[in-house]
């Protein structure tokens, strides 16, 4: 049985959708649909079933989920072993959608140009989906917003950024003032389901203002662009360039060192990639020091 179907169908189960699981595993939608008919007709049982747009799994496919993903971090982890005492190695890192422009293209230059035979996987998503993957070890460290809530012991912990929140605005707006700006002007909120979101909502409650809500938006980019439109002001935090291009927005610092966000590393203290994780995190330290 080829594993990489095993690893198709593991991805179908997690995010619900063929096209989604297709995406983080770079491949179609319609190509992992054939891993799974491939994958079936081997059990000789249905695996999924589709309701909706949703895929979900059935009877037989919970069960097969649960030793499939066991078994794929076994896989992992005896690779692990095997390149221990070599120049190669293995990550799977995870990283927020600013860490992957922002952070991510200068420390992964210096990694290949140190490390050329590490292969790493890089995978999207939000703070919170991460940072549940690092802990379950489907992925073997993620660059996230720190958590509003004390990690676990078996969790390790790098500060990498912080970022202090900025009201933004558009150069049309001629009024300085954060607490006028904000009773007064459309809000363009960064989603609450983010913890960064959630980091904005508790400065406002600070400063006891509720705003005339706009949108709710979980791209910070697009925040950004909406904002240069004229749309509205918004806080977010001050994420690392790029930000989008041709904008031409006035940015306030919020002087409270509270309301900032810290992003950092997180991963697994048992952990068979931890020399490759620490060999990540030197070139992150050194790109940082370069600024």
């Amino acid at each position: 049985m080829d594993t990489r179907f095993l690893e198709s169908f593991v991805a179908v189960v997690e995010f619900g959708s063929m096209a989604e699981a297709g995406r983080r595993l770079n491949l179609t939608a319609a190509g992992v649909a054939q891993r799974l008919r491939v994958l079936e007709e081997d059990f000789g049982i249905a695996l999924v079933t589709r309701v909706g747009r949703r895929v979900h799994p059935t009877e037989a496919g919970v069960a097969v989920f649960t030793k499939a993903r066991a078994l794929l971090q076994g896989i992992r982890e005896l690779r692990q072993v095997a390149l221990a005492d070599t120049e190669s190695g293995e990550l799977r890192l995870g990283a927020v959608s600013t860490a992957m422009t922002g952070i991510l293209p200068r420390a992964m230059r210096g990694l290949h140009a140190t490390h050329p035979n590490f292969n790493i996987f890089v995978a999207p998503g939000t703070s919170m989906d991460l940072y549940e993957r690092v802990v379950d070890g489907d992925l073997d460290a993620a660059i996230i917003v720190a958590p509003p809530f004390r990690m676990p012991k078996t969790c390790d912990w790098r500060p990498i950024r912080t970022e202090p929140l900025l009201l933004i605005r558009s150069e049309s707006l001629a009024v300085d003032d954060p607490r006028e700006l904000l009773s007064t002007q459309p809000f363009i909120r960064y989603d609450r389901n983010h913890w960064g979101g959630r980091l904005a909502e508790n400065y406002l409650r600070y400063l006891d203002i509720v705003p005339e809500d706009r949108y709710e938006l979980d791209a910070l980019e697009a925040i950004a662009v909406m904002v240069d439109s004229g749309l509205g002001v918004s806080l977010v935090p001050d994420w690392a360039p790029p930000w989008p291009e041709g904008i031409r927005l006035i940015k306030t610092a919020i002087p409270n060192p509270e309301f900032a966000r810290h992003i950092g590393l997180v991963w697994l203290r048992a952990n068979n990639s931890l020399r490759t994780i620490e060999a990540f995190l030197d070139e992150v330290a050194s790109t940082s020091l370069s600024d």
